[in-house]
């Protein structure tokens, strides 16, 4: 193992090391108001209980007063819940990644939470100090040109070897379409890539914004469309040019910003997460500029709950702080409006958030088989994996609480 390989994913992994609660002594402070913490999470849960057994042994119900998402957690220290109560999320993996608390299934948990964030409030939220600086943090990491290069770099350029150990062959790193319980991964993605396609299944010339590895590009390619397919990543550009052989595609590293040209129609999947709220006037120029009159964009693309979104906006989660640097979930009325403002119409919006939830469980259980079948390429440590697993967890959770959805729409310029 070279010494490149033993740090791969150490860019991740230390995305919240400046965030933190501080000293033993500040903990052992603050201990008198573990209870006061326990109060207000038990208030807020309207739907679902968590049991907590407690450092001392004793359990504890919170919630319980309607149908919901049940969850089982030990606190192995109360540190745990100062974490949680002035780091929000980003303080709750911290204690997780320490030992400080451990589930049978933090899906249960995640949902739960997310289900029940209105009335939680601020109790699951980062607070004082700690919001601010996860907020700085973040903000060293918008999508200019080169913060988009360096962002993307971190997290899709982690290799390709990595992705194929548990992605399935076409390597969709985004929501799949299940249609029967039964649906393997690979039917789903099939699915997917089709229903893009069908919205814009008169196209002759297609602009793909943030192609991944390719599989969008090569489904429309091998039915003849001419595609032009842009990404930052060159990890992705290396293996969609390797696998397009002599299909109609020009792959190009590029950032949306810079597009020109005219096109019958646009896709994108899952990309405007990666663009920053600042940015989705840009995107949308981009979108709107390279169309025909006439021609259709298919979006596939993640929302967070429009009422909740402004808090959501004001920190920076675990997601951003540890997983997908200068991302940010849309806001799906703020963007709606702005693409209506370009001319671009909004039709036959299909959201399908369970779907995401089923598709990250299979991730899930891929990813811990590569583990556990030492497939995983070298250079990726223990710390890594379990953030991994916690990642894909967590938002697992997120879509079955109902906080965030996933969603089609297919924009018409005029």
């Amino acid at each position: 193992m070279n010494a490149e390989a033993a740090v791969r994913g150490a860019e991740l992994v230390g995305g919240g090391r400046s965030i933190g609660i501080g000293s033993q002594w500040f903990a052992r402070l603050w201990s008198g108001g573990v209870h006061r913490i326990l109060d207000r999470i038990d208030q807020g849960l309207q739907r679902g209980a968590i049991e907590a057994t407690l450092p001392d042994g004793s359990t504890r119900q919170l919630g319980g007063r309607a149908p919901g998402f049940q969850a089982l957690v030990t606190l192995n220290s109360y540190r745990a819940l100062l974490r949680l109560a002035t780091g929000g999320s980003v303080g709750w993996y911290q204690a997780w990644e320490a030992g400080e608390w451990d589930s049978p299934d933090p899906v249960q948990l995640f949902a739960l939470f997310t289900d029940n964030l209105v009335t939680l409030g601020s109790a699951a939220r980062a607070h004082g100090p700690w919001r601010i600086v996860a907020r700085l943090l973040h903000g060293f990491k918008r999508n200019t040109r080169s913060g988009a290069l360096r962002n993307i770099h971190a997290h899709y350029d982690l290799g390709n070897d990595f992705y194929a150990a548990w992605l399935d062959p076409t390597m969709s790193y985004s929501s799949a379409r299940f249609e029967a319980e039964l649906d393997g991964l690979d039917a789903g993605q099939q699915r997917k890539l089709a229903s893009i396609a069908a919205r814009i299944d008169t196209a002759e010339t297609v602009l793909e914004i943030g192609c991944g590895w390719g599989a969008l590009a090569r489904h429309f390619a091998d039915r003849g469309v001419s595609v032009t397919a842009i990404s930052l990543s060159d990890e992705q550009l290396a293996w969609a040019r390797n696998l397009a052989g002599d299909l109609p595609i020009d792959f190009r590293k590029q950032d949306y910003r810079d597009l020109t040209g005219q096109f019958d129609a646009v896709a994108s999947v899952e990309m405007v997460e990666a663009v920053g709220r600042e940015y989705w006037p840009d995107f949308l120029d981009a979108v709107a500029r390279c169309l025909n009159p006439g021609g259709r964009a298919a979006i596939q693309f993640i929302a967070f709950r429009d009422e909740l979104f402004e808090a959501y906006a004001r920190s920076a989660d675990f997601i951003q702080t540890y997983v997908f640097p200068g991302g940010m979930l849309i806001r799906e009325s703020e963007f709606r409006r702005l693409a209506e403002e370009r001319g671009l119409s909004w039709r036959d919006r299909e959201g399908f958030a369970l779907d995401y939830a089923e598709t990250l469980r299979i991730w899930r259980e891929r990813f811990d088989l590569a583990v556990e079948e030492g497939r995983l390429p070298a250079g990726f440590d223990a710390r890594f994996v379990g953030l991994w697993r916690y990642y894909l967890m967590y938002c697992e959770g997120g879509f079955r609480g109902g906080a965030i959805d996933v969603a089609q729409v297919t924009l018409v310029k005029a």
